[in-house]
């Protein structure tokens, strides 16, 4: 079966035959992973020429679950699960405030594992599938590893999982149950990642990383060929997403650009890519020569990177179309956390609130105009880190089961009543 798409190498430009598993340019990533991050990112590319000449329409594409635009040839080849189509929330209000902005939030919690991640996976596990590969090994800071388990779950592959010994229960959690092999590695998310390739290498499997694995990009794409749907095939002013590694908001990014290369669009939706500034090694070397990191440290570990493994294709997108960055501190994110839950009733993890955050953040220094589409991505659920919240609860003591007590706890006033 021949294949619809090449690969292009974001250092050199190469053009690179796709008839073999490929994870990065081998001229560019020579040097890796002694140097980090890696170049030789790879992109995907379709035959977009082709596509326009046969006159394929935003509702075929649509119609056909984004096939024609996707690195697999079938869509059986996908997890008998509901991936992607998750809703998108229009707001103008948040509680008792009038916003003079349209707010969308894209819950992506809805996925069958209960994040964003489960985009790229099912592609990966779709992939593989063809291919013939029955097992698939990733490094994750919780969210893509419990995906890759679930979906190999559905699938009837072998996933084999290495996370820091620090990820969250509530992500262990989820990796045990689907029954994949976890990997606790001492140390850092990158020293997990580091080990995973090592043992692609060795033992042959596929892997499935983030920036390393060109097709994860192509799996959280279809996050912006929805929104295009959505929003009734109209392009947002901005999106605010989470950044860690930049494999999201480059699949933001991609996803618009494929409508661009087919003219679905004019113009590619302002970005803006959210950092915590605990963990903001990919936004504070945007305009730096030499990448410099500092150690993490933030409450949103989903996004806690000490090398942001796609840092050289994220900053291409955001320079080449203008994207906007912003960084939120760990107390605005768990405000961030506690005024979405409250206010509308979408509770995600502090990760996935940190775009949150940053609207916030720009809504404050009056950065956001009148009237525009403003989307935020929510890219997992609040279940998955509740440690993360603890210090914000505040459970009440227990009463007796007596009307007087419950009326001195709720604050209740006989005056009050009508």
């Amino acid at each position: 079966m021949g294949n619809k798409y090449t690969y292009e190498c974001t250092k050199c430009g190469k053009k690179l035959n796709a008839n073999k598993i490929l994870y990065l340019c081998p001229d560019c990533s020579k040097n890796f992973p002694n140097a980090l991050p890696p170049k030789g990112i790879l992109k995907t590319l379709y035959d977009y020429d082709s596509l326009k000449q046969k006159g394929i329409t935003f509702s075929q594409l649509k119609q056909n679950r984004w096939l024609d635009l996707l690195p697999i040839h079938d869509l059986k080849s996908l997890p008998n699960l509901r991936i992607g189509d998750t809703p998108l929330y229009h707001f103008k209000r948040v509680g008792s405030e009038s916003l003079d902005f349209d707010l969308y939030l894209k819950d992506d919690s809805q996925n069958p594992t209960f994040s964003f991640k489960d985009r790229a996976s099912a592609i990966v596990s779709a992939f593989a599938k063809e291919k013939g590969i029955d097992t698939i090994v990733t490094a994750s800071t919780g969210n893509a590893g419990s995906s890759l388990a679930g979906i190999c779950a559905a699938q009837g592959q072998k996933a084999i999982v290495m996370v820091p010994a620090s990820a969250p229960i509530a992500k262990l959690t989820q990796i045990i149950m689907y029954g994949a092999t976890i990997v606790p590695v001492k140390e850092t998310y990158d020293d997990a990642f580091d080990l995973s390739v090592k043992a692609t290498a060795e033992f042959g499997w596929y892997n499935r990383n983030t920036a390393f694995n060109p097709l994860t990009i192509e799996g959280k794409k279809t996050v912006s060929f929805e929104l295009f749907d959505q929003l009734e095939e109209s392009v947002p002013d901005r999106i605010f997403v989470p950044v860690g590694d930049g494999v999201i908001i480059s699949g933001v990014y991609k996803g618009f650009e494929d409508l661009l290369k087919l003219g679905m669009i004019d113009h590619i939706p302002t970005i803006v890519a959210v950092q915590a500034s605990g963990s903001d090694n990919l936004v504070r070397n945007l305009d730096n020569e030499v990448f410099h990191a500092k150690p993490s440290q933030t409450v949103a570990d989903s996004i806690s990177v000490d090398y942001p493994r796609n840092f050289y294709m994220a900053r291409d997108f955001l320079k080449k179309y203008k994207g906007e960055w912003i960084t939120v501190s760990d107390e605005e994110i768990l405000k961030a956390s506690k005024k979405l839950a409250s206010t509308t009733g979408l509770f995600a993890e502090p990760a996935a609130v940190a775009a949150f955050a940053g609207l916030l953040k720009y809504k404050k220094s009056n950065k956001i105009p009148e009237g525009s589409k403003n989307v935020v991505l929510l890219t997992g659920s609040g279940l998955k880190d509740i440690k993360s919240l603890e210090k914000k609860l505040q459970i009440p003591e227990a009463i007796e089961p007596g009307m007087d007590e419950l009326k001195k706890l709720i604050g209740w006033n006989a005056d009050d009543a009508d």
